[in-house]
């Protein structure tokens, strides 16, 4: 059994495994039988994100939802970086390790970004897109208008530059033990009546110390400094990829992710692909809306079981 403690009073009850293979010791959940969905999540969540989506699929599907490297009960290494290209290698090591085919990308926040490199680079791979408040850059002529745009937007991309300007960057995040709601909140949270004592213990124990918060903390400076690298897919992977079945589900109220900006770019890339507007969600929306979400999906995978 595992102890209380560790599956936050029941309501995370998965067993845990870890690989060494991306060259630090990386959590993953692993589930059910049958078809391969991979959930990815981003910036300062882990895979506690998706448990009502690991409990709803997991009676017919394989669901395997990996912590990135700084995230959850994954390791947090002192002598690597944490941009966008590290882990979408840490991602190619973890899929290659696994030998998973035939795979339901199913990504949030920087998830999307990540998921949508490690398509570029295994098309071959990926059978199924669905993006959840999760950006599926791709390659389009208009990503860098888009990306600028929505920053200009965004309070928690403006806080962000504004506090890497000033050094107060690290100090703060050093501190989402402590600060991990009003985080969320800045990035855009609805649902209040979620907020107790095991939710914040779960989202807070990812980062005990100031140590622990590298992930999140080098995800930020990345986009301060620059230095994240979308991948660039080659033109057979996008003949590929845009050819799939696509999903986009959107919490209308995210305040960090604005899909005026970011459906468009779905839609450059999935003509075909399927939209679906939550009013009522905002960026952290299978935590706002999880019955409607799971809904969606599991429609979604029904229809294109044969895809």
């Amino acid at each position: 059994m595992i102890p209380a403690n560790e599956t936050f009073n029941g309501t995370f009850p998965f067993t845990p495994h870890f690989t060494d293979t991306p060259g630090f010791r990386m959590h993953y959940v692993d589930e059910g039988n049958g078809p391969v969905v991979l959930c990815l999540h981003g910036e300062p969540t882990w895979g506690y994100l998706f448990r009502d989506l690991i409990r709803q699929l997991s009676t017919d599907h394989r669901v395997i939802v990996p912590d990135h490297m700084g995230f959850g009960k994954s390791e947090t290494p002192t002598d690597r970086t944490y941009w966008l290209q590290d882990h979408i290698n840490n991602l190619e090591q973890f899929i290659l390790a696994l030998d998973l085919q035939h795979i339901t990308l199913v990504m949030h926040d920087f998830g999307g970004p990540a998921g949508m490199g490690l398509a570029a680079r295994y098309p071959e791979r990926i059978a199924r897109i669905i993006s959840i408040n999760g950006p599926t850059a791709f390659g389009q002529e208009s990503l860098l208008e888009k990306l600028t745009a929505n920053a200009g937007e965004s309070p928690w991309f403006s806080w962000i530059l504004t506090a890497h300007a000033q050094d107060r960057l690290e100090p703060v995040l050093q501190e989402l033990r402590y600060n991990i709601l009003s985080t969320l909140k800045l990035n855009g949270f609805e649902r209040n009546d979620l907020i107790t004592d095991n939710w914040l213990q779960a989202y807070g124990s990812a980062f005990p110390t100031p140590e622990a918060c590298a992930g999140a903390i080098g995800w930020a400076k990345g986009f301060a400094a620059g230095s994240h690298v979308f991948e660039a897919p080659t033109e057979e992977a996008k003949q590929i990829i845009s050819a799939l079945p696509a999903l986009a589900i959107w919490g209308a109220a995210d305040h960090t992710l604005h899909g005026k900006y970011f459906l468009p770019l779905f839609r450059e890339t999935f003509p075909a692909g399927q939209v679906y507007e939550l009013p009522e969600a905002g960026h952290y929306s299978p935590e706002d809306a999880p019955g409607t979400i799971s809904l969606l999906v599991r429609q979604f995978l029904t229809l294109h079981r044969n895809a």
